[in-house]
Protein backbone atom coordinates (compact mmCIF):
# COMPACT_ATOMS: atom_id res chain seq x y z
CA UNK A 1 0.00 0.00 0.00
CA UNK A 2 1.20 3.43 -0.58
CA UNK A 3 -0.93 6.49 -0.02
CA UNK A 4 -0.26 11.11 0.18
CA UNK A 5 -2.14 12.78 2.34
CA UNK A 6 -2.29 16.08 3.44
CA UNK A 7 -1.42 16.67 6.94
CA UNK A 8 -4.40 18.32 8.26
CA UNK A 9 -6.52 15.44 6.34
CA UNK A 10 -4.74 12.60 8.14
CA UNK A 11 -4.52 14.28 11.52
CA UNK A 12 -8.39 15.31 11.42
CA UNK A 13 -9.77 11.98 10.33
CA UNK A 14 -7.14 10.04 12.99
CA UNK A 15 -8.38 11.98 16.09
CA UNK A 16 -12.21 11.01 14.62
CA UNK A 17 -11.50 7.57 14.69
CA UNK A 18 -9.35 7.38 17.51
CA UNK A 19 -12.35 8.33 19.84
CA UNK A 20 -13.57 4.50 19.11
CA UNK A 21 -9.86 3.15 20.30
CA UNK A 22 -9.72 1.47 23.93
CA UNK A 23 -7.77 2.64 26.34
CA UNK A 24 -7.07 -1.08 28.03
CA UNK A 25 -8.10 -3.93 25.72
CA UNK A 26 -6.66 -7.93 25.63
CA UNK A 27 -6.72 -7.99 21.92
CA UNK A 28 -3.88 -5.60 20.84
CA UNK A 29 -5.48 -5.41 17.70
CA UNK A 30 -8.45 -2.92 18.92
CA UNK A 31 -5.64 -0.43 20.06
CA UNK A 32 -5.48 -0.17 15.93
CA UNK A 33 -6.31 2.16 13.25
CA UNK A 34 -7.24 0.42 10.00
CA UNK A 35 -6.21 2.37 7.06
CA UNK A 36 -8.20 0.87 4.42
CA UNK A 37 -7.07 2.59 0.59
CA UNK A 38 -9.29 0.65 -1.67
CA UNK A 39 -12.08 1.66 -4.32
CA UNK A 40 -10.67 5.06 -4.77
CA UNK A 41 -11.28 5.95 -0.99
CA UNK A 42 -9.27 6.51 2.07
CA UNK A 43 -11.02 4.98 4.81
CA UNK A 44 -9.87 4.89 8.45
CA UNK A 45 -11.82 2.27 11.42
CA UNK A 46 -11.24 2.05 15.12
CA UNK A 47 -13.90 -0.51 16.97
CA UNK A 48 -13.73 -0.77 20.74
CA UNK A 49 -16.29 -3.51 20.26
CA UNK A 50 -18.86 -1.34 21.52
CA UNK A 51 -18.59 1.91 19.52
CA UNK A 52 -16.72 1.99 15.69
CA UNK A 53 -15.85 5.08 14.26
CA UNK A 54 -15.15 5.27 10.34
CA UNK A 55 -14.02 8.00 8.61
CA UNK A 56 -12.41 8.88 4.66
CA UNK A 57 -10.18 11.16 4.07
CA UNK A 58 -9.05 12.53 1.22
CA UNK A 59 -5.84 11.66 -0.65
CA UNK A 60 -3.81 10.24 -3.12
CA UNK A 61 -3.51 6.19 -3.68
CA UNK A 62 0.01 5.31 -5.04
CA UNK A 63 -0.72 1.37 -4.47
CA UNK A 64 -3.72 0.49 -2.86
CA UNK A 65 -3.99 -1.75 0.21
CA UNK A 66 -4.62 -1.71 3.66
CA UNK A 67 -2.81 -2.13 7.25
CA UNK A 68 -3.73 -1.36 10.73
CA UNK A 69 -1.39 1.10 12.77
CA UNK A 70 -1.07 1.52 16.92
CA UNK A 71 -3.31 4.24 17.56
CA UNK A 72 -1.14 6.02 19.94
CA UNK A 73 2.12 6.24 18.13
CA UNK A 74 0.56 6.98 14.87
CA UNK A 75 -1.41 9.61 16.06
CA UNK A 76 1.01 11.25 17.90
CA UNK A 77 3.69 10.54 14.84
CA UNK A 78 1.10 12.65 12.30
CA UNK A 79 0.45 15.57 14.97
CA UNK A 80 3.83 16.23 15.09
CA UNK A 81 4.85 16.20 11.27
CA UNK A 82 5.87 19.30 9.41
CA UNK A 83 2.28 20.67 7.90
CA UNK A 84 2.56 19.13 4.41
CA UNK A 85 1.75 16.46 2.62
CA UNK A 86 2.46 12.74 4.40
CA UNK A 87 3.20 9.46 2.65
CA UNK A 88 2.57 5.67 4.05
CA UNK A 89 4.16 2.86 2.95
CA UNK A 90 3.47 -0.72 3.47
CA UNK A 91 5.48 -3.37 2.49
CA UNK A 92 4.42 -7.39 2.47
CA UNK A 93 6.29 -7.93 6.24
CA UNK A 94 3.85 -4.82 7.30
CA UNK A 95 6.93 -2.65 7.85
CA UNK A 96 5.19 0.38 7.95
CA UNK A 97 7.17 3.92 6.50
CA UNK A 98 5.83 7.38 7.31
CA UNK A 99 7.49 9.97 5.37
CA UNK A 100 7.13 13.84 5.71
CA UNK A 101 9.77 16.03 4.32
CA UNK A 102 12.71 15.37 5.87
CA UNK A 103 11.24 13.38 8.35
CA UNK A 104 10.95 9.47 8.17
CA UNK A 105 9.39 7.03 10.43
CA UNK A 106 9.54 2.93 10.46
CA UNK A 107 6.82 1.11 12.39
CA UNK A 108 5.73 -2.45 12.62
CA UNK A 109 1.61 -3.03 11.86
CA UNK A 110 -0.40 -5.63 11.83
CA UNK A 111 -2.59 -7.39 8.86
CA UNK A 112 -5.69 -5.61 8.29
CA UNK A 113 -7.14 -8.60 7.87
CA UNK A 114 -7.89 -9.42 11.43
CA UNK A 115 -8.96 -5.71 12.73
CA UNK A 116 -12.53 -6.27 13.77
CA UNK A 117 -14.63 -4.19 11.28
CA UNK A 118 -18.37 -2.57 11.43
CA UNK A 119 -21.11 -4.48 12.06
CA UNK A 120 -22.96 -4.23 8.74
CA UNK A 121 -26.20 -2.52 9.75
CA UNK A 122 -28.93 -1.92 6.91
CA UNK A 123 -29.47 1.94 6.07
CA UNK A 124 -33.14 2.37 5.85
CA UNK A 125 -35.31 4.43 7.29
CA UNK A 126 -32.77 7.14 8.77
CA UNK A 127 -34.04 10.05 11.70
CA UNK A 128 -32.83 13.05 10.08
CA UNK A 129 -31.74 15.87 12.96
CA UNK A 130 -29.37 19.04 12.29
CA UNK A 131 -25.83 18.50 13.49
CA UNK A 132 -26.40 21.31 15.61
CA UNK A 133 -29.47 20.50 17.17
CA UNK A 134 -28.29 16.87 17.86
CA UNK A 135 -24.64 18.49 19.58
CA UNK A 136 -26.96 21.17 21.83
CA UNK A 137 -29.58 18.04 22.94
CA UNK A 138 -26.47 16.05 24.15
CA UNK A 139 -24.76 18.88 25.64
CA UNK A 140 -28.22 19.46 27.49
CA UNK A 141 -28.60 16.22 29.24
CA UNK A 142 -25.61 14.54 28.94
CA UNK A 143 -24.17 16.04 32.16
CA UNK A 144 -26.83 14.21 34.13
CA UNK A 145 -26.27 9.97 33.33
CA UNK A 146 -24.84 8.33 36.22
CA UNK A 147 -21.36 7.70 35.72
CA UNK A 148 -20.77 4.06 37.31
CA UNK A 149 -22.07 0.87 36.15
CA UNK A 150 -24.36 -0.51 38.96
CA UNK A 151 -27.57 0.64 37.00
CA UNK A 152 -26.52 -0.14 32.90
CA UNK A 153 -29.51 1.73 31.96
CA UNK A 154 -28.68 5.25 33.82
CA UNK A 155 -25.29 5.63 31.96
CA UNK A 156 -27.19 6.22 28.47
CA UNK A 157 -29.81 8.08 27.61
CA UNK A 158 -33.49 7.45 26.25
CA UNK A 159 -33.76 8.80 22.97
CA UNK A 160 -37.92 8.23 22.34
CA UNK A 161 -39.57 9.19 19.02
CA UNK A 162 -42.79 9.02 18.79
CA UNK A 163 -44.22 11.27 15.28
CA UNK A 164 -42.04 14.87 14.82
CA UNK A 165 -40.87 14.38 18.25
CA UNK A 166 -37.66 13.47 19.49
CA UNK A 167 -37.50 13.23 23.42
CA UNK A 168 -34.10 12.66 25.15
CA UNK A 169 -33.62 11.86 28.95
CA UNK A 170 -30.95 11.38 31.14
CA UNK A 171 -30.86 10.63 34.89
CA UNK A 172 -28.64 9.58 38.09
CA UNK A 173 -30.76 9.04 40.36
CA UNK A 174 -30.95 12.56 41.89
CA UNK A 175 -31.92 14.39 39.04
CA UNK A 176 -33.39 13.65 35.63
CA UNK A 177 -32.82 15.82 32.19
CA UNK A 178 -35.04 16.13 29.83
CA UNK A 179 -35.09 17.76 26.22
CA UNK A 180 -37.97 18.30 23.55
CA UNK A 181 -37.09 19.03 19.99
CA UNK A 182 -39.83 18.92 16.88
CA UNK A 183 -38.07 17.14 14.08
CA UNK A 184 -38.93 18.16 10.77
CA UNK A 185 -40.31 14.96 9.19
CA UNK A 186 -42.35 12.42 11.47
CA UNK A 187 -41.60 8.73 12.25
CA UNK A 188 -42.70 5.75 13.83
CA UNK A 189 -42.41 5.45 17.40
CA UNK A 190 -38.71 4.45 19.03
CA UNK A 191 -37.49 4.19 22.08
CA UNK A 192 -33.67 3.04 22.59
CA UNK A 193 -31.06 4.00 25.03
CA UNK A 194 -27.68 5.32 23.87
CA UNK A 195 -24.35 4.78 25.65
CA UNK A 196 -23.40 8.20 27.20
CA UNK A 197 -20.10 7.55 26.03
CA UNK A 198 -20.88 7.28 22.58
CA UNK A 199 -23.02 10.62 22.69
CA UNK A 200 -19.85 12.27 24.32
CA UNK A 201 -17.74 11.15 21.32
CA UNK A 202 -19.91 12.23 18.89
CA UNK A 203 -20.52 15.32 20.64
CA UNK A 204 -16.96 16.22 20.38
CA UNK A 205 -16.17 15.00 16.35
CA UNK A 206 -19.64 16.69 15.26
CA UNK A 207 -18.85 20.11 13.56
CA UNK A 208 -22.12 21.03 14.92
CA UNK A 209 -23.48 23.14 11.83
CA UNK A 210 -26.93 24.27 11.64
CA UNK A 211 -27.08 24.10 8.23
CA UNK A 212 -25.92 19.79 7.29
CA UNK A 213 -27.85 16.89 8.86
CA UNK A 214 -27.16 13.77 10.86
CA UNK A 215 -28.96 10.62 9.97
CA UNK A 216 -29.39 7.89 12.05
CA UNK A 217 -30.47 4.44 11.35
CA UNK A 218 -31.85 1.73 14.21
CA UNK A 219 -31.64 -1.81 14.57
CA UNK A 220 -32.65 -4.02 17.65
CA UNK A 221 -28.95 -3.41 19.00
CA UNK A 222 -27.19 -1.12 17.38
CA UNK A 223 -27.54 2.84 16.44
CA UNK A 224 -25.35 4.49 13.51
CA UNK A 225 -24.78 8.21 13.27
CA UNK A 226 -23.51 9.42 9.59
CA UNK A 227 -22.79 12.53 9.24
CA UNK A 228 -20.15 14.46 6.79
CA UNK A 229 -17.52 11.36 5.83
CA UNK A 230 -17.94 10.10 9.53
CA UNK A 231 -20.08 6.97 10.34
CA UNK A 232 -20.33 6.50 14.38
CA UNK A 233 -22.19 2.63 15.09
CA UNK A 234 -22.52 2.21 18.86
CA UNK A 235 -24.24 -1.11 20.74
CA UNK A 236 -27.27 0.37 22.35
CA UNK A 237 -27.71 -0.70 25.88
CA UNK A 238 -30.47 -3.22 26.47
CA UNK A 239 -33.28 -2.66 28.69
CA UNK A 240 -36.56 -1.02 29.61
CA UNK A 241 -36.12 2.57 30.66
CA UNK A 242 -37.53 4.00 33.63
CA UNK A 243 -40.85 5.15 33.49
CA UNK A 244 -40.38 8.90 34.27
CA UNK A 245 -43.30 10.04 33.71
CA UNK A 246 -44.68 9.25 37.56
CA UNK A 247 -41.76 11.13 38.55
CA UNK A 248 -43.23 14.45 37.01
CA UNK A 249 -45.92 16.03 38.27
CA UNK A 250 -47.38 19.36 36.92
CA UNK A 251 -48.27 20.37 41.11
CA UNK A 252 -46.98 22.80 42.86
CA UNK A 253 -47.05 24.79 45.94
CA UNK A 254 -44.32 27.65 45.07
CA UNK A 255 -43.91 29.32 41.54
CA UNK A 256 -40.38 31.12 41.33
CA UNK A 257 -39.51 33.49 38.31
CA UNK A 258 -35.89 34.79 38.33
CA UNK A 259 -33.00 35.68 36.51
CA UNK A 260 -30.92 32.91 35.11
CA UNK A 261 -27.76 34.36 35.08
CA UNK A 262 -27.98 36.20 38.63
CA UNK A 263 -29.27 32.78 39.86
CA UNK A 264 -25.90 31.19 38.50
CA UNK A 265 -23.44 33.76 39.16
CA UNK A 266 -25.00 33.74 42.95
CA UNK A 267 -24.63 29.96 43.27
CA UNK A 268 -21.29 29.63 41.25
CA UNK A 269 -19.52 32.43 44.22
CA UNK A 270 -20.95 30.15 47.03
CA UNK A 271 -19.36 26.81 46.09
CA UNK A 272 -16.22 29.14 46.29
CA UNK A 273 -16.49 27.76 50.41
CA UNK A 274 -16.82 24.34 49.55
CA UNK A 275 -14.38 22.49 48.95
CA UNK A 276 -13.81 19.23 46.33
CA UNK A 277 -15.69 16.32 47.83
CA UNK A 278 -17.66 18.14 50.20
CA UNK A 279 -21.36 17.81 50.43
CA UNK A 280 -22.32 21.06 51.30
CA UNK A 281 -25.77 22.24 50.48
CA UNK A 282 -27.22 25.60 49.62
CA UNK A 283 -30.07 26.33 51.49
CA UNK A 284 -32.51 28.63 49.28
CA UNK A 285 -35.18 30.51 51.00
CA UNK A 286 -37.57 32.11 49.09
CA UNK A 287 -40.37 34.85 50.58
CA UNK A 288 -42.38 37.49 48.60
CA UNK A 289 -40.30 38.93 46.63
CA UNK A 290 -36.72 37.83 47.55
CA UNK A 291 -34.68 34.32 47.58
CA UNK A 292 -31.94 34.43 50.18
CA UNK A 293 -29.01 31.95 49.26
CA UNK A 294 -27.06 30.56 52.13
CA UNK A 295 -24.09 28.41 52.35
CA UNK A 296 -22.35 27.33 55.47
CA UNK A 297 -18.72 25.32 55.05
CA UNK A 298 -15.71 24.82 57.80
CA UNK A 299 -14.04 27.69 55.35
CA UNK A 300 -16.35 30.40 56.03
CA UNK A 301 -20.19 31.28 55.33
CA UNK A 302 -22.25 33.27 52.53
CA UNK A 303 -25.70 34.81 52.19
CA UNK A 304 -27.12 36.55 49.34
CA UNK A 305 -30.38 37.86 48.42
CA UNK A 306 -31.96 37.99 44.81
CA UNK A 307 -35.26 39.29 43.76
CA UNK A 308 -37.76 37.04 42.26
CA UNK A 309 -40.93 37.20 41.04
CA UNK A 310 -43.04 34.17 43.25
CA UNK A 311 -46.66 33.36 43.68
CA UNK A 312 -47.77 30.13 46.17
CA UNK A 313 -46.46 29.67 49.51
CA UNK A 314 -42.55 30.54 51.36
CA UNK A 315 -40.23 27.70 51.74
CA UNK A 316 -36.69 26.65 52.76
CA UNK A 317 -35.35 24.54 50.78
CA UNK A 318 -31.81 22.50 50.12
CA UNK A 319 -30.03 21.32 47.30
CA UNK A 320 -26.75 20.20 46.14
CA UNK A 321 -25.29 23.34 44.45
CA UNK A 322 -23.64 21.13 41.30
CA UNK A 323 -26.59 19.60 40.23
CA UNK A 324 -28.05 23.31 40.11
CA UNK A 325 -25.14 25.03 38.61
CA UNK A 326 -25.09 22.09 35.82
CA UNK A 327 -28.88 22.74 34.73
CA UNK A 328 -28.34 26.05 34.83
CA UNK A 329 -25.39 26.07 32.80
CA UNK A 330 -27.03 25.04 29.46
CA UNK A 331 -31.02 26.77 29.63
CA UNK A 332 -30.77 29.29 27.08
CA UNK A 333 -33.25 31.63 28.37
CA UNK A 334 -32.69 35.08 30.19
CA UNK A 335 -35.74 34.02 32.71
CA UNK A 336 -36.35 30.94 33.99
CA UNK A 337 -39.26 29.67 36.17
CA UNK A 338 -38.81 27.31 39.48
CA UNK A 339 -41.71 24.95 40.78
CA UNK A 340 -41.45 23.56 43.95
CA UNK A 341 -44.01 21.28 46.25
CA UNK A 342 -42.34 21.18 49.79
CA UNK A 343 -38.86 20.70 50.93
CA UNK A 344 -38.79 17.15 50.59
CA UNK A 345 -40.25 16.81 47.35
CA UNK A 346 -38.54 17.65 43.77
CA UNK A 347 -37.74 21.11 42.20
CA UNK A 348 -38.00 21.38 38.38
CA UNK A 349 -37.20 23.94 36.14
CA UNK A 350 -38.54 23.72 33.00
CA UNK A 351 -40.08 26.24 30.19
CA UNK A 352 -43.80 26.90 29.21
CA UNK A 353 -43.48 24.73 26.01
CA UNK A 354 -41.91 21.95 28.26
CA UNK A 355 -39.33 22.02 26.14
CA UNK A 356 -36.81 21.62 28.90
CA UNK A 357 -37.59 19.73 31.80
CA UNK A 358 -34.54 19.76 34.76
CA UNK A 359 -35.68 17.50 37.77
CA UNK A 360 -33.54 18.03 40.95
CA UNK A 361 -34.02 16.26 44.49
CA UNK A 362 -33.31 18.79 46.92
CA UNK A 363 -30.82 16.91 50.09
CA UNK A 364 -31.34 17.52 53.93
CA UNK A 365 -29.70 20.19 55.56
CA UNK A 366 -29.57 21.85 59.54
CA UNK A 367 -30.97 25.06 59.88
CA UNK A 368 -27.78 27.36 61.42
CA UNK A 369 -28.51 30.90 62.24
Amino acid sequence: MKLICPKSNLVNGVQTVSKAVPNKTTMSILECILIDANNGIIKLTANDMELGIETVIEGEIVEKGMIALDAKIFLDIVRKLPDSDITIETDANLKTTITCEKSKFNIIGKSGEDFSYLPNIERNDSVIVSQFTLKEVVRQTIFSIADNDNNKLMTGELFDINGSTLKVVSLDGHRISIRKIELKDSYEPKKVVVPGKTLNEISKILPGDADKDVNIFFTQKHILFEFDNTVVVSRLIEGEYFKIEQMLSSDYETKVKINKKEFLSCIDRATLLVKEGDKKPIIINITDDSMELKINSIVGSMNEDIDIEKSGKDIMIGFNPKFLIDALRVIDDEEIEIYLVNPKAPCFIKNAEESYIYLILPVNFTTVS
